[in-house]
């Protein structure tokens, strides 16, 4: 019976790391294709959804089954909660990509107001932080978890950097307001997967130690 179990959470965890490939899939081609104005690119990010939801369904569902069947207790039925809850977490960052993607094709041909700087460097650390986490909550590694938060800071800095330059360049023209607002926004989705990321390995903590505490990168 536990061989089985330990089999079941096993697969799982990989069924977590491939519905991670596929949110960092959409990240990176959502600022791509956004910096690209790659309307047709920026479709087939919004159609990827739809298979991070449905792996993320399967992975609910096989959580579900293996609570009903194996009856796990403690640390495995937290284990299990965290599964669920990761999956999630990994979903949302998805609609966050697909948010990018929308707002590069309701844009139309409109061009960016100014070239992306530091908006590609902040897609790369928020795919680099969640690969971590990932493979953090997959080996159960809970000093990796503490130390993952503490990017968060170089993404609210980036974020803020984008703001101010923006701001410095808007004036009081409202169609420049409008064409701020789409990279804006863009730059807020990326520092909410950042949030996310961080959220994941309050979760890794969790089912290790039994402790659900948030963590503030500037706590650590």
């Amino acid at each position: 019976m536990r061989k089985s179990f330990e089999s079941e959470i096993q697969q799982l965890k990989d069924e977590l790391v491939v519905l991670g490939n596929l949110v960092e899939q959409q990240l990176l081609g959502s600022v791509e294709s956004f910096r690209t104005r790659d309307v047709d690119a920026s479709q087939k990010i919004i159609d990827l959804d739809d298979d991070v939801n449905a792996k993320r369904f399967h992975i609910e569902e096989q959580v579900l089954i293996t609570i009903a069947t194996q009856q796990p207790m403690a640390r495995d039925l937290r284990l299990l909660a965290s599964i669920l809850e990761i999956a999630g977490e990994l979903e949302r960052m998805g609609d966050y990509a697909k948010g990018i993607a929308k707002i590069n094709v309701r844009m139309g041909d409109e061009e960016l107001l100014t070239p992306l700087v530091n908006i590609p460097i902040m897609v790369k650390k928020c795919v680099s932080m969640l690969n971590r986490a990932v493979t953090a909550f997959v080996n159960e590694d809970i000093n990796e978890a503490r130390v993952i938060p503490k990017l968060d800071d170089e993404i609210d800095n980036l974020y803020n950097l984008v703001y101010s330059n923006l701001m410095s360049m808007i004036g009081n023209d409202e169609k420049t307001i409008q064409r701020a607002n789409w990279i804006l926004w863009v730059a807020h989705n990326l520092e909410r997967v950042a949030d996310r990321v961080t959220n994941i390995c309050e979760r890794t903590i969790f089912t290790v130690t039994g402790e659900l505490k948030e963590i503030r990168s500037s706590d650590q």
